[in-house]
């Protein structure tokens, strides 16, 4: 069960995504989404993490969901994906959807400061065109675990295909 929170971390969610991580996290903004007992599965992050962009918005910190998404890229999970997605328009141009939807949510959680500062460095432009996990060409896949991260939080085809695929969802306690 998904819980979407959005919320400041309490001190024993900081404590688990210390565990998770295997050190205190950089950059949280808040825990996005949680299992049925309040454990971290998503973090939110920051735009700007020691003074550079950050290449995404949501984090899987989940242990479980990480082994499973792991082990389907070893097993060619991603190229599978990307030579599909080429061979079906509609599902690409939902793949594509999924990215401006990453995009839309990473700007409209942004602070007035934070918008400034990312103008002020020059990375407008990197935020306004990277998508989920930062990938530049959207026509690709580049990592399960943001992919995921972001199903698990707003619109992301990829994350519907491994959950109906692979059933990943049946990971979550």
């Amino acid at each position: 069960m998904v819980i979407h929170t959005d919320q400041n971390p309490t001190d024993a969610q900081l404590a688990i995504i210390a565990e998770q991580l295997g050190r205190p996290p950089r950059g949280l903004e808040a825990v996005a989404a949680t299992d049925g007992q309040g454990r971290p599965l998503v973090l939110r992050m920051a735009p700007i993490v020691d003074d550079a962009p950050f290449p995404t918005l949501y984090w899987l910190s989940c242990e479980r969901l990480k082994v499973v998404l792991s082990r389907l890229e070893a097993s060619g999970v991603i190229k599978e994906l990307e030579a599909r997605l080429q061979q079906d328009p509609a599902w690409l141009a939902s793949y594509h959807q999924s990215h401006a939807d990453y995009v839309r949510q990473r700007w409209s959680y942004m602070t007035a400061e934070q918008r400034a500062e990312i103008e002020r460095r020059g990375f407008t432009q990197l935020m306004r065109e990277r998508g989920v996990g930062g990938i530049t060409n959207w026509d690709q896949v580049r990592c399960l675990h943001t992919q995921y991260a972001h199903h698990l939080c707003g619109d992301n085809a990829i994350g519907r295909w491994l959950d109906a695929e692979h059933d990943v969802a049946a990971s979550i306690p």
